[in-house]
């Protein structure tokens, strides 16, 4: 339980930003107008059968958030989402997603509390995504609990949130165990975990996250993460790459293979590796009107290390 703990006060708020808005919490081509006005393009973004409703606006942000990687058009879309579709969870978990990415506190402890007050209204019509984002409302609450009080003074009411998030995913689990959009978020945070905790199984969390999760793109990515923190950097770059073939303009992605690129060029001491993680760095930076503050200055600080190690 000890090391639960730990684990979960060290990684919670990256892994909240990774599935909601990460790691990563998680970034990014100007949005097309089809995408943000066309209902047929509005479908429920994680299923192709049995679709649930989802609102127009509060799926296109899910789009430009995770899809392209525009954290730009994603705040308009979230504040028409919020405005034009209050009784959507998923709108009000992204925007409390981006006040952390944007290290907007009170913005995260708002949208924390909003998400968990209309997945309990949602509950009572749809009982499967109303417990799901009951889950992520107590899970943001925990991140809002990290921020206020640290990591220390904080562990404990922290590990009770994770338990209550536990406790509605497996509710939502009992009603449908092969869902994709519960099987997305519980598969990242079992990956969190399982990565993490020596006494784990990650493979076992890749090969469900795999079969059961979608969209495609975050589930390969999701993959793409936990290989790369095992240090298992060949598969992490098959998986990153299944991830660009889909998304091949969200520059977050290639600041993921520039990751992975320069981990496994560090581990190697190969120079060519070294410089294929710097064309990706670039990459990613070419798009950064559309990243993060934040976000743009983690790449650069890494882009320049990698550079300095080609140097020496």
């Amino acid at each position: 339980m000890k090391k639960i703990s730990n684990s979960f006060s060290k990684r919670l708020p990256g892994t909240l930003v990774k599935f909601l808005g990460v790691t990563s919490l998680t970034l990014l081509t100007t949005l097309s107008l089809n995408i943000v006005s066309s209902p047929s393009d509005a479908a429920d973004p994680f299923r192709t059968k049995d679709t649930r409703k989802i609102g127009d606006r509060t799926e296109a942000a899910f789009k430009a958030i995770f899809l392209r990687g525009n954290y730009t058009a994603a705040e308009g879309l979230l504040q028409e989402a919020i405005s034009k579709e209050p009784d959507e969870p998923l709108a009000h978990a992204m925007k409390a997603s981006l006040a952390y990415t944007n290290k907007d506190w009170s913005g995260l402890e708002t949208y924390s509390q909003k998400t968990l007050a209309a997945a309990q209204k949602l509950t009572s019509s749809d009982p499967l995504r109303g417990y799901l984002y009951t889950s992520v409302g107590y899970f943001l609450e925990g991140a809002v609990i990290l921020r206020r009080e640290g990591t220390v003074n904080g562990a404990t009411q922290a590990l009770n949130k994770l338990k209550q998030v536990y406790e509605y995913l497996d509710k939502a689990e009992a009603i449908a165990p092969e869902d994709p959009e519960l099987n997305l978020l519980k598969g990242y945070m079992d990956l969190m975990l399982a990565v993490n905790l020596p006494f784990a199984n990650p493979e076992q969390a890749i090969d469900k996250l795999e079969k059961n999760s979608a969209p495609q793109y975050l589930t390969y990515r999701g993959i793409a993460i936990a290989y790369r923190d095992l240090k298992r950097y060949n598969e992490a770059l098959e998986y990153v790459n299944r991830t660009l073939t889909i998304t091949a303009d969200n520059p977050e992605v290639y600041y993921l293979k520039a990751q992975i690129l320069r981990a496994q060029a560090n581990k190697d001491n190969d120079k060519k590796i070294m410089q294929e993680a710097i064309v990706n760095f670039d990459k990613a930076l070419s798009k950064k009107s559309q990243l993060p503050s934040g976000l743009i200055r983690q790449i650069e600080k890494e882009s320049r290390n990698a550079r300095k190690t080609l140097g020496n």
